[in-house]
Order: C-alpha cells, then sequence, then structure tokens
C-alpha cells in the first residue's frame, strides 16, 4: 500500500505536523521525523542511531536543510520552526507532494527544477541513506547545497553549545563517537554554526522541553548542468562501509516485500500492518537474543509488552524464529516465576514488577505452538511454566500470590504490577491492588494450557482440577449482575465496580470463565461503554474519576493514563471475544472486517502506516503518547489473521 500526500495534507505548519515516517533497522535505532522534513519533538532524527542494542541510542544525525541555488537566487526547501518565528524554515512551499510505501519520498518543485529526495535506513547496521534526484529543466546551471545539522546526543538530551566536533573528509567525530559519512557530492567544511532554538511543538503540548539545538561545521553541494538529471547520494554509519545509497534503497524494498510474502496476508491494511509489526523486532545485546520494543520513540522492551505483542508481530506474521529467541531471551531471565518487565542495562539488575508477563508467557507460546507444532520448545520451556505456577500458588514478590479461593492477588504497598502502572510518588491514579479481573483470566488460562501441554509431553501433574476451581471462584466473585458485566477487580473498594476494558480479556481468552450469555453481556456492555473505532476507553466516561484528556505536563497526563483514555490494544480483544462468542459466523466476521475499514484512517494519520498507542478518551481523533506501539499493531494484526482462517476455512 502506497500513502500518498498532497499539498493540502500540508497546506499549513500545523497540518505538515500531523503526519510522521519512521524508519527502523533492527537494533533499536530509527529515522523519524514530518512529512514536511521539519522536526517536532526532541526525538526525531533523521539518523538516531543505536550504539547498544536496543536501548543506548543517539541523535547524531538531527536533519539536512536543503537549499537550491539558481543564480544568485537561494530557495530553502528544507522546513523547521523555530522559537525565534524569524528564523522559520518554509520549504514545504515548495513540496509537492510526499509519499510512503517502504521509505519516504518528498518532491520538490519550484522555478523549472525538480527534486526527489527520498531516505531509508539499512537493516541490522546503524546506517541511513539519502538519496535526491535532482531533474534541472532550466536553461541556467544549478546547484543542490545540504547542511547537516549534528548532535552527538544521547536521545532526550540537549546539545550544549560548548560540545567539540572534529571534521575530516569521511568522518565527524565528538566525544566517544564518530560517524563516517560517503557522498558522490563535493564535501565543503565550514566554520562551526552553532544553530539554538528549533521549536518542537510535539514536545511543547506534553509539557516537555520544547527546543533543541544543532551544530553544523560542513555542507554537501552538488552542481547540475542546465537540461540535465544528477543523482547525489549520502550515507551516514557507525561504522566504515562500502555500500552504496541505491544499494541500501533496494534492499529495503526487498525486505519488506519479503515480510508481506512469509506473513500470507490478503487484507491490504493486514499487509501494511505486517510491515510495521517487523519495525518493533530488535536484537538485545545484553542477552543476545530478539526482542520487542513496546513503542516509537519512548519506550524499550518491557516484559508485559513484549508477551502481548508477540502474538501479532511475530507469530501471526510467521517469523517463527524471531518469536523463538524472544521466548528464550525471556525464560532465561525468570526468577522466582516471574518475568523481567525490564531487562538489565549496564551494571542495573532486571524489574520484575509485573503480574501478567509470566501468565501471558503461557498464553504466547500456546498461540505459537498452534501454528508451529514446534513441541520441541515447549519442552525447552515446560520446566520454565512450571516454577511460574509454582511460585504464584506458593506466593512470589509484589504480593503476588493464589489465595484460598485460588485467584491471583497481586499488589502492594506502592508496587503497580498490572498494565495500568502509572505511580506518581505515593499518588496510584488506577490502584487495583487485590484480584484484578484480567490477572486471573491469564492464571485460569495459563493453567488449562499447562494441562494441555502436560499431557502431550506426558509429564506428572495436575492442574486441571485447579482450574476447576479457579473458575468457579471466578464466576462466584466477578460477575456483577447489577451492571451484565465483569468487577475490574477484588479489593472491597470503590475501584471493584467500576467499568473497565480490562474485562474483556476474560473473553477474547481462548479457555472461557463465563457461559455464552454472560459472554455476550460483557462484550455489549464493553460496546456500549467503553468501545470507539480506535481503541476502548480504560474508564466509562460516566465515572467520576474518568479523564477526558491526555495533556500538558508529565502529572496532568499520568493522571489520564488510565482514566478514560483510548487504548488501541484492547480494541483486538474486543474483536477476538465478539467472533468467539459469535462462532465466527459468516455475520460476525463481515462485521467485524467492516469496524476494521476505519483503521485506514488511523494509519494515514501520525506515523504513517502505524497504529499509536493512545487517544483522548473523549474525541479519539487524535494520536498520542507513543506514534508507534507494538501492542497496538500485534492485536489488530491477530484480529486480521483470525479473520483469514477462518475465511480459509469456510471457503
Amino acid at each position: 500500500m502506497k500513502f500518498i500526500y498532497g499539498k493540502q495534507d500540508f497546506k499549513t505548519v500545523e497540518r505538515g505536523r500531523e503526519h510522521s515516517y519512521l524508519l527502523t533497522n533492527g537494533l533499536g535505532g530509527f529515522s523519524a521525523s514530518s512529512i514536511t522534513g521539519s522536526n517536532t519533538r526532541n526525538d526525531h532524527a533523521l539518523f538516531m542511531a543505536c550504539i547498544k542494542s536496543p536501548c543506548h541510542r543517539y541523535n547524531m544525525v538531527n536533519r539536512l536543510a536543503e537549499q537550491l541555488l539558481i543564480q544568485e537566487k537561494t530557495i530553502s526547501l528544507s522546513s523547521q520552526e523555530y522559537i525565534n518565528s524569524t528564523k522559520n524554515e518554509d520549504g514545504y512551499r515548495y513540496l509537492s507532494s510526499f509519499s510512503f510505501e517502504d521509505y519516504p519520498r518528498w518532491v520538490y518543485q519550484t522555478d523549472g527544477v525538480e527534486i526527489i529526495k527520498e531516505v531509508t535506513m539499512k537493516q541490522g547496521a546503524n546506517l541511513v541513506a539519502v538519496r535526491y534526484e535532482i531533474n534541472n529543466r532550466t536553461k541556467e546551471n544549478i546547484s543542490l547545497k545540504v547542511l547537516p545539522y549534528l548532535q552527538f546526543v544521547k536521545k532526550g538530551e540537549t546539545l550544549k553549545s560548548n560540545q567539540k566536533f572534529t571534521f575530516n573528509n569521511k568522518s565527524i567525530s565528538s566525544g566517544k563517537h564518530t560517524v563516517f559519512f560517503y557522498t558522490n557530492g563535493t564535501v565543503q567544511e565550514t566554520a562551526y554554526i552553532f544553530v539554538d532554538g528549533m521549536y518542537y511543538a510535539d514536545d511543547a503540548c506534553d509539557g516537555r522541553l520544547p527546543y533543541g539545538n544543532a551544530v553544523i561545521n560542513h555542507y554537501i553541494i552538488k552542481q547540475v548542468p542546465k537540461k540535465e538529471c544528477a543523482i547525489l547520494e549520502i550515507i551516514y554509519s557507525m561504522e566504515e562501509t562500502s555500500i552504496s545509497a541505491s544499494q541500501v534503497f533496494e534492499e529495503t524494498t526487498a525486505y519488506r516485500n519479503e515480510l508481506v510474502r512469509i506473513s500470507g496476508k490478503k487484507h491490504q491494511l493486514a499487509r501494511v500492518l505486517v510491515k510495521s509489526a517487523n519495525q518493533f523486532l530488535s536484537v538485545r545485546e545484553s542477552t543476545k537474543g530478539m526482542t520487542v520494543l513496546a513503542g516509537f520513540p519512548f519506550f524499550g522492551d518491557w516484559g508485559r509488552d513484549t508477551m502481548i505483542a508477540i502474538a501479532g508481530c511475530c507469530i501471526c506474521t510467521k517469523q517463527y524464529e524471531a518469536a523463538k529467541s524472544v521466548f528464550r531471551t525471556f525464560a532465561m531471565y525468570c526468577k522466582d516465576g516471574l518475568m523481567p518487565n525490564l531487562f538489565p542495562e549496564e551494571d542495573n539488575k532486571p524489574q520484575y514488577n509485573t503480574v501478567d508477563a509470566s501468565l501471558l508467557f503461557f498464553y504466547a507460546l500456546y498461540l505459537y505452538y498452534n501454528e508451529t507444532g514446534d513441541i520441541e520448545l515447549v519442552k525447552e520451556m515446560y520446566h520454565v511454566m512450571e516454577e511460574i505456577i509454582e511460585c504464584y500458588k506458593k506466593g512470589t514478590a509484589y504480593g503476588i500470590h493464589m489465595d484460598k479461593d485460588c485467584l491471583i492477588c497481586a499488589g502492594e504497598e506502592f508496587d503497580q504490577v498490572t498494565w495500568m502502572d502509572v505511580r506518581i510518588g505515593t499518588i496510584l491514579p488506577t490502584p487495583r491492588h487485590g484480584k484484578p479481573v484480567e490477572v486471573n483470566a491469564y492464571w485460569y488460562n495459563a493453567l488449562c494450557i499447562m494441562d494441555i501441554f502436560r499431557k502431550l509431553l506426558n509429564k506428572q501433574g495436575d492442574y486441571n482440577t485447579l482450574a476447576k476451581k479457579v473458575k468457579k471462584s471466578f464466576r462466584e466473585k466477578f460477575w456483577n449482575e447489577e451492571k451484565g458485566c465483569l468487577k475490574d477487580v477484588i479489593s472491597g473498594t470503590y475501584a471493584d465496580t467500576q467499568i473497565r476494558c480490562n474485562q474483556i480479556w476474560a473473553v477474547s481468552m481462548p479457555f472461557s470463565l463465563l457461559d455464552e450469555e454472560k459472554e455476550r453481556q460483557v462484550i455489549d456492555t464493553v460496546f456500549e461503554k467503553l468501545y470507539t473505532p480506535y481503541g476502548l476507553r480504560t474508564l466509562e466516561k460516566s465515572d467520576k474519576q474518568f479523564c477526558g484528556t491526555y495533556s500538558g505536563e508529565q502529572i496532568k497526563r499520568d493522571l489520564a493514563y488510565h482514566q478514560g483514555t483510548v487504548w488501541v490494544f484492547p480494541l483486538g480483544a474486543y474483536y477476538l471475544a465478539y467472533l468467539k462468542n459469535r462462532k465466527y459466523s459468516k455475520e460476525a466476521i463481515n462485521k467485524v472486517e467492516s469496524d476494521l475499514e476505519m483503521l485506514d484512517s488511523a494509519i494515514r494519520y501520525g506515523c504513517i502506516g502505524q497504529l499509536p498507542e493512545i487517544y483522548d478518551g473523549d474525541n479519539p481523533s487524535v494520536s498520542k503518547g507513543c506514534f508507534a506501539q507494538a501492542w497496538s499493531v500485534g492485536e489488530i494484526l491477530r484480529v486480521y489473521h483470525v479473520l483469514e482462517e477462518k475465511q480459509e476455512r469456510n471457503n
């Protein structure tokens, strides 16, 4: 699918900010900016290298400024806002179109000259390639001048004016880092220019630092005779290389097309999401294995997010070797029955503050086995699953333990261990200490799955008896007859009867805790109170704690994060629950297909081809949080996977 944007899509600076591209390299590095080329946040960069995969990122080349030189005339083609608005670059006025299929492509036209700019990243390398096709249809000789804006700072930090840079004809160095560059243009060193006050509108509205700085110490120029065409190529790399920019572009297209071919997906939106899903897969240097990054541009690889995202991003896309590597990576670090929520960095120890990652491990492995029949991996992981169940039964860290009624309790003091995990000092906006509904649904399904694996491997144990006890207690304690849905948590507090999206996982999981009628009531209540075309609200609008807008400084955003904000990823569970409850009827399949068409607009807005983390609860029209979120993409891919599987069987 090719995304095409015309002048009406960036007729103003504000409109141009609404769309951005994302390229990744499978190491944690990325390239991202708005479609006008104007960086609107600190995390935008032409070349965000990852020094140690996947989280040690450095903003090396922040952006490129382009100038078209015609006789005595200089036309700025680049766009960038500044705090001092008199410095603003408004080259978007010359931008005729922007498109994205496998990489971004800009077409500029002015004064008889057409310039086509393309950018891509090499998979498995900290390398970005830029290519300009310059068509000079005038009677004058012209030149294209490109000025790299350098930073060489850790992602999220600001360049200081006293930072030193060293330049030679093949590399630029600053501090501990060196970037090699290659070009067929003419390189000219310049006096050190400190550029201050680039304005980041997307950071400003969220209370982050709203500006950034950069350094210029050279430029690259390409002369084009009258009536001729020329190609200017530029490569930036953290290692010396002999590859050409054209080769990198060819590799990118071939790589992304192969992802779609392997996946076998037929729906157009699903094929786009297959490519997008791959952008979250990365090597983790500390474990020598694969991992899943939770979201760009903010997040690293988190246990809970990975165990949810792996189903769509790896298994449904048939990236089975990546899935196996991820399972092994997390199993390696399982401790006292807990999967790591955060991996060790430098000398730090892993963090294990999650109750659901370990239980979701069972579900993800079950989905993997159903797709591949790989009993050897199940055998390899069996002792880890045994350990998890025993530790949950006896009790482990963070108050996680099985109560007398066989339900799982979790959370103590200020430790938030479900996915609604915000803590602001001593304030817990969504206190869910007790027995969370989705955690106990995962617990029941883990026991059912373990019983299946036990039989397959001819192992000892009785997980079925415990599963039956869990199911009985769940039905007795979680059903809210008055509201026709499930309680969110069993804690003896107001939180118990709040209508939240967490209950949908008790229906979407393969092993049912409720009868069909009660499942339907849950689905209908979720639709009535929480459903939007772009995601599910985290709290019903009539609740006194509902926050309808996610914006402002960190504390304001945190207070709204799970208090009504719309999240995309639970939408996948809603559709899976709907299909399951209606026995995958033709009518149900057609309904879900029709609803999913509304996401066509979502993948055009914000980060192109991606699905974001969240939207406002009141009016979910503007994507917020991470502009690309792994479990958002993965869960919608899972829905398409089920749709296509059922359609194929019906045919």
